[in-house]
């Protein structure tokens, strides 16, 4: 079946033209998109403290990181969908707006159960935000300022990771009116006032002309994809690993392969299921997501590792171990801004290189641990950081543009959704593996040690997507 996507035209006087995304709407979009990223990272630096004020265990704090990630990777294709549905503007007004409400309530929580839960509904409502992000971009932009807006959010996308770190550590450390680790998700209701002003007066509305209906069976059996796999290895090694996350696990590729035997009918009988098997058929798109798993793991896995080691092993303050990651940030930052001319000069040939430089700076860091520890900070980290923040930001924003890049218009929320959902699932599951290996170790070998360990085995993850993305295609289309 064909479909056809329509944006809603912008009238000026009795003529009709087409949408187009401004400067202030670009800008608008872009800090959605950063909402998310930035409160997934956010409560790393602030997770001791949260523990100690609210009598929190391990396993509880866990599910603070946990219910959020997962929530957001089980829903973010469905926010694609009812985006194409009911109008994307809508649904990116509608999920900020609950963003903040719930932010609130993270921050109003009283125990640590009802915190749990506001993260949740947290996570949902990110979900319903950001797939809008690129399906916008996708329907209202072509061209060199599509190639810009790409780049933008691949730059957003990796910045937002780390300077949510920082500012996590920075704003418990302030201690803002006595608020504590609550103004981690405070300070998230002022920047949603100013967002839903700005998207009022500065997005476009774009729909699909024809959309689908909802695929319940297809989210369904994704939800229980991701749910099988992320829960039990997010909360197994504080649980103990009880029978219920090995039969959780036992299900995951049954639940998986449902999924799929339902979505290949649905393509094959000319409806448009969650997630088309089709889509894979272009190539930029499935070597992209398959270069995005391994690259998310390694990211979320070390900020997470980090941040623990770096407060109950070496002993730093919030403010201290945020910081300790600023050169990666500013680096990152910068080489973002040179990335859309070397991609136009060099092609995706800068993305091995990117991988290089990350694989560079994380032995970097590896030995500075090795041989500093305790005494681990911003001046022991500051050439790996530097180093591995130049590798990130020629690679992400640049893998972001390759996914997208082939995707057809009438697919634009659908290819988002898809795309953001293999990251964010992927950004738990680094949390997951990485963090629970680096947790596992510490009781037997040492905290230097596990973190030595930890970061050698995400070593192998980075040569791992350098090997990945010799198969990109060299140029962007």
């Amino acid at each position: 079946m064909t479909e056809t996507i329509t944006s809603r035209p912008v009238r000026t006087g009795t003529a009709e033209a087409p949408p187009a995304l401004g400067g202030l709407g670009l800008f608008t979009v872009l800090l959605g998109a950063a909402l998310p990223l930035v409160d997934f990272f956010i409560v790393n630096v602030a997770l001791p403290t949260i523990g100690a004020d609210l009598s929190a265990s391990e396993a509880v704090l866990e599910l603070v990181v946990a219910g959020y990630g997962v929530a957001y990777a089980v829903l973010l294709v469905l926010g694609g969908r009812l985006g194409d549905l009911f109008g994307r503007r809508r649904l990116f007004l509608g999920g900020m707006a609950a963003f903040g409400l719930t932010s609130l309530a993270c921050g109003l929580a009283p125990d640590a159960w009802s915190l749990v839960a506001a993260r949740v509904a947290q996570g949902a409502s990110a979900a319903a935000m950001l797939p809008q992000v690129l399906a916008t971009i996708q329907a209202t932009t072509t061209g060199h300022r599509r190639a810009r807006a790409m780049s933008l959010y691949g730059a957003t996308a990796g910045l937002s990771m780390v300077a949510g770190q920082i500012l996590g550590g920075v704003l418990v450390a302030a201690d803002i009116a006595g608020t504590g680790w609550r103004s981690v998700f405070l300070v998230n209701v002022p920047v949603v006032l100013v967002g839903l002003f700005l998207a009022a007066r500065a997005v476009p509305e774009t729909r699909s002309a024809r959309p689908e209906p909802v695929d319940v069976p297809g989210t369904s059996l994704l939800a229980a994809s991701i749910l099988t796999l992320l829960v039990p290895l997010t909360e197994g090694r504080a649980a103990g690993w009880p029978l219920w996350t090995w039969l959780s696990l036992a299900a995951f590729p049954f639940a998986a392969a449902a999924f799929y035997a339902v979505e290949r009918r649905a393509d094959r009988a000319g409806r448009t299921p969650l997630v088309p098997p089709s889509l894979f058929a272009i190539v930029s798109l499935r070597r992209g997501l398959l270069l995005i798993v391994p690259f998310s793991i390694g990211f979320s896995g070390f900020m997470f590792v980090i941040a623990v080691a770096l407060q109950q092993g070496a002993g730093l303050g919030p403010v201290a171990a945020g910081l300790a990651l600023a050169p990666l940030a500013v680096v990152f930052f910068l080489f973002s801004l040179a990335g859309p001319r070397l991609v136009a000069r060099y092609g995706t040939r800068v993305v091995p290189v990117g991988a290089a430089l990350q694989g560079v700076g994380l032995a970097l860091m590896t030995l500075a641990a090795w041989r500093s520890w305790p005494d681990l900070g911003l001046v022991e980290l500051l050439p790996g950081a530097a180093v591995a923040g130049a590798g990130q930001a020629l690679q992400l924003p640049v893998v972001l543009r390759v996914v997208l890049s082939e995707v057809p218009a009438v697919r634009a929320g659908v290819g988002g959704g898809v795309m953001v959902t293999t990251q964010q699932a992927s950004l738990a599951l680094g949390v997951a593996t990485l963090g629970t290996l680096f947790l596992s170790l510490v009781p037997g070998m040492g905290m230097r040690d596990a973190l030595v360990t930890t970061l050698l085995v995400q070593l192998a993850g980075v040569a791992l997507t350098g090997l990945l993305s010799l198969r990109l295609p060299r140029t962007i289309a």
